[in-house]
Formats: C-alpha cells, sequence, structure tokens
C-alpha cells in the first residue's frame, strides 16, 4: 500500500485545526473568457481526494474530548462535513467565517468568503479559556491558501490550556505559530 501522508505525531490532541488540501480535479480558477487562469491548488499543493483524505487516522491522535476545527472552501462542504464524520467526529456548526476583503471569480457568485467549520468529539474540551470570541473574521487574503493568523489566535483564546495541532500545516519556519502547544504536521512543514 502507498503512504500518502507522514505518519502522524503522538497524541492525544484536544484541538485538531486542518486545512485539507481539497482536490480540485485538476480544474483551474479563471478570470472569464479569454483571460488567463489566476491559478488553482493544484499550481501550489498536491491535492488530494476525499476518499483518500478519509484514509488519515485523525481519531487516533484525537482526545476522548477533542474539537476538530476544519478549513472548507465552499465547494467542498459537503465533502468536509463526510470527512469530519470519517475522522470520528460529529458536526457541530461554522466556526469562523472568513471574509477575504477581496474577491475570486465564482462560477454563480464572486467568491469572498470560506468557512472554518467545528467538529466535535465527546464533550467540549474544558476548562474554557475567552467565551465570547466572534464568528467573523475580517482579513486581507494573503499567499494561496494561507488562512488568517487571527483565527489561530481565537482558537487559542478560547482553549489556550489544551494540546493543539494544525495538520496540512504549510509553514517550515514556524514564524505562525503562536503558542508552543502547537503541534504542525504537514508535507510542507519541518515538523512535527
Amino acid at each position: 500500500m502507498r503512504t500518502l501522508f507522514p505518519p502522524l505525531p503522538s497524541g492525544p490532541f484536544d484541538i485538531i485545526y486542518a486545512d485539507p488540501p481539497w482536490d480540485y480535479k485538476g480544474q483551474l480558477q479563471h478570470a472569464g473568457e479569454g483571460s488567463q487562469d489566476t491559478g488553482g491548488a493544484v499550481r501550489h499543493y498536491p491535492t488530494v481526494t476525499l476518499d483518500d483524505l478519509k484514509t488519515l487516522n485523525v481519531s487516533s491522535i484525537s482526545a476522548q474530548d477533542s474539537l476538530l476545527f476544519m478549513w472548507a472552501t465552499n465547494p467542498h462542504l459537503d465533502q468536509a462535513i463526510d470527512l469530519g464524520k470519517a475522522w470520528g467526529f460529529a458536526w457541530a456548526t461554522v466556526a469562523f467565517v472568513w471574509d477575504k476583503v477581496r474577491v475570486n471569480p465564482g462560477f454563480y457568485t464572486m467568491s469572498q468568503c470560506e468557512l472554518c467549520l467545528v467538529f466535535k468529539k465527546g464533550k467540549i474540551p474544558s476548562p474554557r479559556g475567552a467565551r465570547n470570541v466572534r464568528q467573523l473574521v475580517t482579513a486581507k487574503r494573503e499567499a494561496h491558501s494561507q488562512k488568517p493568523d487571527e483565527v489561530r489566535l481565537r482558537i487559542e483564546a478560547m482553549f489556550p490550556q489544551f494540546r493543539k495541532i494544525e495538520l496540512f500545516a504549510r509553514e517550515s519556519d514556524g514564524l505562525r505559530f503562536t503558542d508552543h502547544k502547537w503541534t504542525k504536521w504537514g508535507h510542507e512543514t519541518n515538523g512535527p
């Protein structure tokens, strides 16, 4: 059997933050007829099918009471809910709505927002930190697929005492990891 992913670090983790490399079947973004394409995930990193993502044993590193915060691009919303359940979590709600300020072309409307979903395994980890964290995050999009640091900071404020991991992390220098409790995992990291 081929190995798609590097080994997961030892758990358990109470907070799992994931930005799966969703497969767009090679589809590129475009700005309209006669325009150049504006890229696509496949131009920036290897994408992975839903079936292959489901083989990652995230449940084995999650604590009995844990949360999964997962980024879902709008075309993959149904797949994200399916994936969270396959990883052993129950669907909870939308944790964060990221207003990217700048728009991307879309097939139906101009795309400006991305969702970070939250799933639960067991109970919400306790004791909680901040309970007044807002759902809407307004931050200009930067490099392809780079998520705003503000989301990670808000998760830290909500759950400051717990062990955290970022799956599919793309940072190799660790500068975006503000808390020593974060472990990073993915093909494009120097970690875990």
